[in-house]
């Protein structure tokens, strides 16, 4: 292909400079983004922190009266920010997705780029799904579990901070991992795996898949790791149906 030709196709070629000036728009945006939707989070952030509250109520008996024991003097106004900072980050997903598409659509073709109307909506919707398999599954069972372990011994008076940090992280960083079947798909779009592959590689993918789990859920127990494992191994073999959809594009495209 000449560079008339590319040109015509792609659209004009960025420098490595453009490049990384693009990068810092699109970062900007998403720094105000997230920015804005977190001074915004402040409103909301005592009922926000109120609700997190409920599965702990639940788990040990005290609905309605839950409080949690902060041990540093700042605790409580960390606590306070990181819930927000969270809810701010979930609100702005929408701008999120939408500049990392804008980042990446000078590459693709002026067809390809009408993806952004399946991109957006899919990864937010599957960022929405894993948030609430998070909260409505995951966390119950695991707390449920952590709070009444060997209760004759251990006094489950948790601190705000390990708390809060806890389904926070399960909660975001699940729902991202959901996002796993679009990332596949325009990875295989793009001619950088094939669905055999992925499929002669789902041993490795088992034990990448236990690693991410131990780390979206920093537990031991193995009630929730299982919990956190089962979805991603369906969104596993999910993606390498999904990669054949975007292996198949690429060959066509390759054959014209």
């Amino acid at each position: 292909m000449s560079q008339s030709d590319a040109v015509e196709e792609y659209g004009p070629q960025m420098s490595l400079l453009e490049h990384l000036n693009e990068l810092r728009k699109r970062l900007v945006w998403v720094v105000l983004a997230v920015g804005i939707c977190t001074i915004l989070g402040f409103v909301f952030a005592e009922d926000l922190l109120n609700y997190l509250l409920v599965p702990y109520g639940q788990a040990t008996g005290t609905d309605g009266g839950t409080t949690l024991q902060t041990l540093r003097p700042t605790e409580g106004l960390e606590t306070f920010f990181k819930v927000s900072l969270l809810f701010g980050a979930a609100v702005a997903m929408p701008i999120i997705l939408t500049q990392f598409w804008l980042f990446i659509s000078p590459g693709l073709k002026p067809e390809e780029r009408r993806y952004i109307y399946v991109f957006v909506p899919s990864s937010l919707a599957l960022f929405v799904l894993g948030m609430a398999f998070a909260w409505f599954v995951l966390a119950p069972a695991a707390i449920f579990f952590l709070a009444n372990f060997m209760p004759q011994v251990f006094n489950s008076d948790w601190t705000s901070q390990e708390y809060i940090s806890f389904v926070l992280r399960m909660i975001f960083w699940l729902g991202v991992s959901f996002q796993l079947p679009i990332v596949v798909y325009f990875v295989a779009r793009v001619g950088l795996v094939t669905a055999r592959m992925l499929l002669d590689q789902w041993r490795i993918a088992i034990v990448l898949i236990a690693v991410l789990a131990a780390v979206i859920t920093p537990s031991i127990d193995p009630v929730t790791m299982l919990l956190t494992m089962a979805p991603l191994i369906v969104l596993y073999l999910l993606s390498i149906l999904l990669a054949r959809v975007g292996q198949r594009q690429f060959e066509r495209s390759m054959a014209i």
